[in-house]
């Protein structure tokens, strides 16, 4: 459970969520497990290594949640978990049902979620990898399924990544400062990165309503509901709120079918 918790479970569990009930449209229930374990395996390489490059401040910041912090896990075991999950995330990528370039284009999301943690977490760019990492995801499960992703999936992948980014950053904002971690967020501040999520929800919520017309006013009100969980509490609720509407938008999408052609 330890290593659970270093790979940040909840949103490991959401993303991976959201590949599987993606892949179920497009593929066989066998097929849509083994890609949700190649995002599973995927998402844990990510959490894992951001733990590993945060572990200086966190014991700066004396983050004794945090496994590595508080002594129940080692940097070198860590090391060796993700140099097991990280060919497993590969062979099931590129061996299983999203094929060579589906499996290339979710490899692209992994990449970015790591090149996040070792270099564009401190650069002004830092929302750059997340709206990559979220786009391949989406894209990558429809390149599998030898089918052109739809651009207005593909955007609103994007768009949630970019406010899981900036809503993610609202809860470390002062002691990021104190470390000189300068991402974009941290560069505008917590008024303006708040605006920026909500503005990216905004604009999910309307462009999904004009593909699923079926369930405009469900998205648009969960749209509302984690803007809202932004404004009054972004730093507690703020990050699960938007991954809570990213689970929510996929299963409109796999509800709406029809939406995909």
């Amino acid at each position: 459970m330890r290593f659970l918790k270093s790979a940040h479970l909840a949103p490991t569990l959401v993303v991976t969520a959201v590949g599987f009930l993606l892949s179920i449209l497009l593929f066989n229930s066998f097929q849509a497990l083994v890609v949700a374990a190649a995002v599973f395996c995927g998402q844990l390489s990510i959490g894992w290594s951001n733990d590993l490059v945060d572990v200086e401040s966190d014991r700066a910041q004396q983050r004794t949640t945090k496994p590595l912090v508080n002594g129940s896990i080692k940097e070198i075991e860590l090391k060796r978990a993700i140099a097991c999950a990280l060919p497993f995330c590969i062979l099931l990528s590129i061996l299983g049902p999203l094929g060579l370039w589906g499996g290339l284009t979710h490899l692209l999301g992994v990449g970015c979620g790591v090149a996040y943690n070792f270099y564009f977490k401190s650069r002004i760019t830092s929302p750059l990898p997340y709206a990559i990492a979220f786009a391949a995801l989406v894209s990558s499960v429809f390149i599998g399924a030898e089918r052109t992703p739809p651009w207005w999936v593909v955007i609103s992948g994007a768009l949630l990544g970019v406010a899981a980014h900036f809503a993610n950053v609202l809860k470390d904002m002062e002691q990021d400062h104190e470390i000189g971690i300068l991402g974009l967020p941290q560069r505008l501040g917590s008024l303006q990165s708040i605006r920026v999520a909500g503005s990216a929800l905004g604009a999910v919520a309307l462009l999904l309503s004009l593909y699923i017309g079926a369930f405009r006013l469900p998205l648009i009100a969960a749209a509302l509901v984690a803007c809202a969980a932004l404004i009054l509490a972004p730093k507690r609720a703020g990050f699960p709120a938007i991954m809570s509407l990213a689970l929510l938008d996929v299963l409109a999408v796999v509800a709406s079918r029809g939406a995909l052609g």
